[in-house]
Parts: C-alpha cells; structure tokens; sequence
C-alpha cells in the first residue's frame, strides 16, 4: 500500500480549500479558486496556518498574478472588501486583463514542478512527509499540494 502522508509533517492542513485540479466557474483559471479561499480564510479568521502563510501571495499565488499581470495584493484587496462573491466577481472582472491566456497558465501550472530541480523539490518534500516512495507517482507541484490535502491517496 503507497505511503499516506505524517500527520502534521507539511504543517497543518486546510482541507476546505478547493482542488488545485478545480477551475475558477467564470474564467477557467486553475488556482483562481484556491487563491480566492485564501484570501477569504485570512478574511473570516485574520490569518492562515503558518504552513500556508509562507507562500501566500507567493508560491503559485504570485506566479497566477504574474501571468496575469496583476498583483496579489489587489486580489485579496478585492476579497476583503467585498461582502459577497458575486462582488467579489465583479471586481475581478474589472482587474483581471482581457486576455486571460487560459490554456497557457493551465498547461504551466500543471507542469510546476516537472523540471529536474523541481523534481528534486517533489523528491525532499515527499521524504520530509515520509512519503519517498511516492516520487514517481507526485510528478508535479500540483499534485502535491493535491496529495497533501488527501485528494490523492
């Protein structure tokens, strides 16, 4: 039976945050969603677990609102402000670009991880959660952070 990952070994662990698999319903962005939930959990608690805190507004956070040529600032701006999410979606409207360039971030995104230093990321990471028999099944940082949450068993 493949390794599940040390209770507590990532830190503490938001299961309530969307799939990393799960699109945004209005643009079809990957990660759109789980940035969202973020900025909504800091939003309703003031802050996130340390283990998601480190790369909040960084990590793949940054790397959407660098593809989309925003700051992260301004979408947890957005959320905080707002008081519902059809408010929410319209201020995302105005601040998100034209041109989304979907299947490029999607295709990206998906990809995180898959290069040799990333592999060595996935390989350290695994093993630091007792998992490095896991290595050739985690191939991306998606799946990762999907593995982590229990999406994948």
């Amino acid at each position: 039976m493949p390794s599940q990952p040390i209770p507590g070994s990532s830190g503490e662990v938001l299961t309530n945050l969307p799939s990393a698999y799960l699109p945004h319903p209005a643009t079809g962005l990957l990660h759109l969603p789980r940035f969202l939930a973020k900025c909504r959990h800091v939003k309703e608690h003031g802050a996130l677990p340390a283990s998601y805190a480190k790369n909040f507004k960084r990590g793949m956070d940054k790397f959407l609102c660098l593809h989309l040529g925003i700051e992260p600032a301004a979408v947890e701006k957005i959320v905080l402000e707002s008081a519902s999410d059809a408010e929410i979606e319209v201020k995302l409207k105005v601040l998100l670009p034209a041109d989304l360039r979907v299947a490029k971030w999607n295709r990206d995104y998906v990809q995180k991880g898959m290069t040799p230093s990333g592999r060595e990321f996935l390989k350290e990471a695994l093993t630091n959660m007792g998992c490095a028999d896991r290595v050739d099944q985690i191939v991306s940082v998606v799946d990762l952070i999907e593995f982590d949450e229990g999406r994948i068993e």
